[in-house]
């Protein structure tokens, strides 16, 4: 490249105490004096010690979009809070306002008087046990207000508590008689007086002092002196996720607990044991973690924390517990105690049952048909499950079709199942779409004591409008009128 080229290319330095803002923004200062430039024009020039003017230069520098706030703020010394609190300042008293008047504001010793006031009451109820929320709420502020203000005043949470070590009996008990003093049962609670005789589940006590270190109770596993860790629960604060332990009532109420235990009894010596497993892939899938795989996205230690151990189970963990559970072969018989169960503790909304179909997909190593998958809009390696739910519409049990069965074909061994859960003698309409029409199906389902409801298939002759008779009925104590027409 010649000389004349390296000259015409070539860019002088920019001078001595030069800022750049972005990438049109400049300012330059000298002694006391600052001058702003944007593309190389003077935009604005003040005295340094003129804070009003600085502050209405970088106020106007941002409202004509020749730079950001995080800019501004960063070049000037200022904080980005520090640049909204002046255009908050110039918009409602306009450039008089970015003066600070000279000595102490007004009612500033009231203002802090009323801050140390606020501050006590503040550490005074969060010493009683009350939560950042419920303070908020009584003081009318934010929950991020009164977290900041905890962290300026150094409140620190009290010591941590929990279960107390079992008391034994005498100070020589064996080793081998350990086992006996971790299990305690607790008569549980039941709300069903029909349920009343059930078994109750075993509660067993910790030996760890600390909820977030276990070590004592893996030890105890080791030896095969503990079939499933006790939950212990850490003070948190701010836990993410937590919001999931509402679901624990239903969950017990739901007796998929002390089902399990029935069917399954018990995953030997362990730390994480049926109770534990269970409660981790109920939780884990209402925290929209699908998969064991997903884990190692998460902190084990704040998902432990939320089924009351020190961490969750690890992928592999949960894997082996899954296939010991499959290994015995007992699915079909645990869906049936569990739709047992819903019938003895909500029998009167089995009057209509529900039956559907929905497509899913498969993601296995093994060959199956394609079925359309309506969310994709493809035909997919897929099984279809079918679903029987009561009036409000909670299921009552599922069932994976051979392979991707109709439901004309689903129907009857679905029906001669509900029969079996209901009894003989009790009857209950049974509602589908159209995929289940089938007049020669119809004759099998009246001969099983079902009654029907659903709609036609294909086209049809319309019913003319004079067949239809005006009937009033009484429904959840609501008066109804329908227009209904009936073929004998």
């Amino acid at each position: 490249m010649c000389p004349q080229q390296m000259e015409l290319l070539s860019f002088p330095p920019p001078p001595l105490h030069t800022v750049f803002v972005s990438d049109r923004v400049s300012f330059r200062t000298e002694g006391t004096q600052r001058v702003i430039s944007v593309q190389g024009v003077a935009f604005a020039h003040y005295d340094i010690g003129d804070r009003a003017a600085e502050a209405y230069a970088m106020i106007a520098l941002f409202e004509s979009g020749y730079a950001s706030q995080t800019e501004i703020a960063r070049s000037f010394g200022y904080s980005a809070r520090s640049i909204r609190r002046y255009q908050e300042r110039f918009e409602a008293g306009g450039v008089g306002a970015l003066v600070r008047p000279s000595g102490r504001p007004a009612g500033s010793s009231s203002r802090r008087s009323k801050q140390r006031g606020r501050d006590q009451t503040i550490l005074h109820l969060k010493t009683k046990g009350f939560s950042n929320r419920a303070i908020a709420g009584r003081l009318g502020l934010s929950e991020k207000a009164i977290r900041q203000r905890l962290r300026r005043l150094g409140w620190q949470p009290p010591p941590q508590s929990c279960l107390p070590f079992p008391q034994e009996t005498s100070g020589d008990t064996p080793l081998a008689n350990v086992s006996e003093n971790l299990i305690d049962i607790a008569p549980a609670a039941t709300t069903q007086q029909s349920h009343s005789n059930e078994e109750t589940e075993p509660v067993g006590r910790s030996r760890d002092p600390d909820p977030l270190n276990r070590s004592m109770d893996r030890l105890l596993a080791a030896m095969g002196l503990l079939e499933d860790a006790t939950p212990l629960f850490a003070h948190a604060e701010s836990l993410p996720r937590a919001g999931v332990l509402l679901a624990i009532p239903s969950l017990v109420a739901s007796g998929v607990l002390s089902i399990a235990r029935k069917i399954y009894g018990t995953l030997g010596p362990a730390f994480y044991g049926l109770r534990t497993t269970l409660v981790a892939y109920i939780l884990l899938a209402l925290l929209r973690i699908p998969r064991p795989e997903t884990l190692k996205e998460y902190a084990p230690g704040d998902l432990g924390r939320i089924v009351g151990l020190d961490r969750i189970p690890e992928v592999k963990t949960l894997r082996r517990k899954l296939a010991q559970l499959a290994s015995r072969k007992a699915s079909q018989q645990f869906g049936r105690e569990m739709a047992r169960h819903r019938i003895a503790e909500r029998g009167r909304l089995v009057g209509f049952l529900y039956l559907d179909g929905h497509v899913r997909a498969y993601h296995g190593k093994h060959t199956i048909a394609k079925t359309y998958l309506t969310r994709t809009r493809l035909a997919v390696p897929a099984t279809t499950d079918y679903w029987v739910n009561d009036q409000k519409g909670d299921p009552l049990f599922v069932v994976t079709a051979e392979a991707n069965a109709a439901m004309t074909q689903m129907l009857a061994p679905l029906l001669e199942e509900v029969r079996n859960l209901l009894g003989p003698r009790r009857r209950a309409t049974i509602v589908f779409d159209r995929g289940g029409w089938s007049p020669k199906l119809f004759q099998k389902l009246l001969a099983l004591g079902f009654d029907i409801l659903t709609y036609r298939k294909g086209r049809v002759r319309r019913v003319a409008e004079k067949r239809f008779a005006l009937r009033k009925a009484t429904l959840d104590g609501r008066p109804v009128k329908y227009l209904l027409h009936e073929i004998g």
